[in-house]
């Protein structure tokens, strides 16, 4: 099953469902294709799907479809095939998918699955990041746009920063409590947020655990050179940050407020109980992904990107 988006990221889907159709039926692989028209939507189908028997649901969206479409396949045999359609596109940049219909395609093909972990806050899942702070912050102001895209989020991103204030935060973690007022806190089951932002390099999809980023309040300086290090991939070489690997834990914050899961906005309370849940999601990855290397592998994408929306233009 083909699930589209069609209002997801800045990119057509126009003669999509031909391409998917045409290239699977190479490899003897029949298609149905749904197009989704709100919320729910796609986990309604990829339920649905997961019930009928079906081996594949292909993700053509951005992060919430395949955010959807992940919570109704975990747990089940059906696989997760993503065409990273979406805005920042964290989970299929996490698993090295290219931004190429045909190539991500091909990764779907070539039939290597991952069994990937997720994580839990409050019993909310997320695959890459759940994040409360200035991130969070921030995925509440890009939903309230009507533009998407890579200048709209980098826009409200300079916007919230002028004006963000750290809050403070007690983490505890195996008994031991941490008291921080910190820039945010940032759970990671994957390593990047999205659109090449490394807020964990080194975590890992599928070893059952998260790792957590806090980011400690300073001055704007040196929070601007966090930024950096988080584009650059180094961001856990920082001074200004702490790392946690862990299975569960525990966030205290001094009252409700905004949260997201994979992007998403929503409000939390005050006390948000962290989980992973090891091996739940079959997903198709490349089956030898590059080593991530700090600056490297950062500005490698980045060239990727680039080249790929130069060559997506002169085709219109």
């Amino acid at each position: 099953m083909l699930v589209i988006n069609p209002v997801a990221g800045t990119r057509s889907k126009k003669g999509l469902e031909e391409v998917v159709a045409s290239h699977l039926s190479q490899h003897a692989i029949t298609l149905d294709t749904v197009f989704t028209s709100g919320s729910g939507d796609a986990s309604r189908f990829a339920s649905e799907a997961a019930g009928d028997g079906f081996d594949i649901v292909i993700s053509a969206g951005g992060d919430g479809t395949v955010n959807e479409i992940a919570g109704a396949l975990s747990h089940t045999q059906t696989a997760l095939g993503i065409l990273p359609l979406g805005s920042g596109n964290g989970l299929a940049r996490s698993l090295c998918i290219p931004q190429d219909v045909g190539e991500a395609l091909k990764i779907i093909t070539e039939g290597h699955v991952l069994t990937a972990d997720r994580g839990l806050a409050n019993g909310n899942p997320f695959y890459c990041t759940f994040g409360i702070g200035f991130d969070a912050a921030v995925s509440e102001k890009f939903a309230q746009t009507k533009r998407r895209g890579r200048m709209t989020y980098i826009k409200n991103v300079v916007r919230e920063f002028i004006n963000y204030q750290s809050q403070p935060y007690a983490l505890s973690i195996g008994g031991k409590v941490l008291t921080e007022n910190a820039f945010l806190i940032a759970v990671c089951n994957a390593p990047q947020y999205g659109n090449n932002a490394y807020i964990a390099p080194q975590a890992k999809l599928d070893d059952g655990l998260l790792d957590i980023t806090v980011v400690h309040s300073g001055s704007p300086f040196s929070t601007m050179m966090v930024g950096v290090d988080l584009l650059a991939g180094s961001i856990d070489k920082n001074t200004h940050i702490d790392t946690f690997r862990v299975s569960c834990a525990t966030i205290t914050r001094l009252a409700e407020g905004p949260a997201h899961v994979d992007g998403d906005p929503l409000t939390m309370g005050k006390v948000i109980e962290i989980g992973c849940q090891p091996g739940v999601l079959k997903v198709f990855a490349p089956e030898k992904a590059e080593e991530f290397k700090p600056i490297v592998s950062p500005l490698r994408s980045m060239l990727s990107d680039i080249r790929y929306d130069v060559l997506a233009k002169l085709r219109l």
